[in-house]
């Protein structure tokens, strides 16, 4: 160290004007080269830093999806980009996620399309329903391949400045939570019923009474009385927020959100200045989430199907056939009254039908009969 302030210091005045000459040249000649006797000084830049919102409460299984995501995308960032994620409300309400992230209010946004569907109609085409014959996985797929120009063209044509990507191929959500077991279609005619996006206006033209609200104000809702029953998403989400504590009868599968994702989105302008490579991490960190949400999901929805049977002395039951069999009939009135109404819907909707034709016909033709092989394994499913 010593030496170094020696070798910077001039020792004597005559010396500085020869000093002075020979930086002079130095800097001259070699532009940006490193001085002899000079130590090079390395600064690290500050990481461009995004505040990106969920949809979700902090308790929400959700919320660790949305965190899965960020974590591979601070990690991949090599320290140059990092996402700061806050849970639903630390800056706008959950079904405001969108429209905060389009004005640049927040960066970044984890949700999913159904929660500003009012927007559009079109929005919940790009998660839950109409049914098409495929599932959220092959759905997912046709939004990669197919999908994804409509969603960009989709948002020119309503104004929302933002890009996003698609994750997380969600099961099959339940028909929900009820006070006591509903057995045919009828029986929902003046339910009053939550659900979101599209699916309300399927529930609606079943007869019940729709509320749409977002999960942390469901089981208040259901304690004052303002709804009758309800659904969410999955049995880890539902048992974590006390759906079991205001209702007792769990009803699985239904078509009113048979096939939904996660929708990440970013404000166009904040996006587009990031160098090419952060975008790319942006993008395909949304595909590498989407299997480890799916990995997360396999597990604890499992896990908390048998917990709310066991512990919390749930009824656990398959929803009739009747209700399928009335959902989808209603989904046709639906689709061809969106499909006369506007042409956007009609094109999407078209290329969707087009591209499950093809794969349904694949996947029925060439899938094992997973259901037998389990009862074969573990016995008989009893519903």
């Amino acid at each position: 160290m010593e030496e170094e302030k020696q070798a910077i210091q001039p020792v004597a005045t005559e010396a500085a004007p020869a000093r002075r000459k020979f930086l002079k040249a130095a800097v001259g000649g070699t532009a940006g080269a490193a001085i002899a006797g000079f130590p090079m000084i390395s600064v690290a830049q500050s990481p461009i830093v995004l505040k990106m919102q969920g949809a979700w409460g902090a308790k929400d299984v959700f919320n660790e999806m949305a965190e899965e995501y960020v974590k591979r995308v601070n990690e991949m960032a090599g320290g140059r980009l990092r996402i700061d994620y806050l849970v639903a409300g630390a800056v706008v309400k959950p079904f405001e996620v969108m429209e905060a992230t389009s004005k640049g209010v927040i960066d970044a946004g984890h949700q999913v399309a159904v929660y500003w569907y009012g927007k559009s109609k079109v929005a919940s085409l790009f998660g839950s329903g109409p049914i098409t014959g495929c599932d959220s996985a092959q759905n997912l797929a046709w939004i990669h391949k197919e999908g994804q120009p409509f969603y960009d063209e989709l948002m020119k044509k309503i104004g929302l400045d933002v890009v996003g990507f698609f994750a997380m191929p969600m099961p099959t959500q339940p028909l929900g939570w009820f006070k006591k077991p509903i057995k045919t279609a009828a029986e929902l005619k003046g339910l009053k019923y939550r659900t979101v996006g599209l699916a309300a206006d399927l529930m609606q033209e079943l007869g019940a009474r729709v509320t749409q609200l977002p999960g942390g104000e469901i089981v208040p809702a259901m304690e004052r009385g303002v709804i009758d029953a309800f659904e969410f998403n999955n049995p880890t989400s539902d048992r974590r927020f006390g759906a079991q504590d205001v209702a007792k009868n769990y009803m699985m599968g239904s078509y009113h959100q048979a096939m939904e994702f996660f929708e990440i989105v970013f404000n166009r302008k904040k996006y587009e200045s990031l160098p090419k490579d952060l975008q790319a991490v942006l993008k395909y960190s949304a595909e590498a989430a989407s299997t480890a949400n799916y990995a997360l999901a396999m597990d604890n929805y499992s896990k908390d199907l048998q917990e709310l049977r066991t512990k919390e002395k749930v009824n656990i039951l398959r929803t009739p056939q009747d209700i399928f069999d009335a959902q989808i009939k209603a989904w046709d009135t639906i689709v061809n009254r969106l499909s006369a109404e506007d042409p956007f819907f009609k094109k999407v909707w078209e290329s969707q039908k087009a591209w499950a034709k093809r794969v349904g016909y694949y996947h029925f033709f060439n899938e094992a009969d997973y259901k037998s092989a389990y009862e074969h394994v573990h016995g008989k499913l009893g519903f």
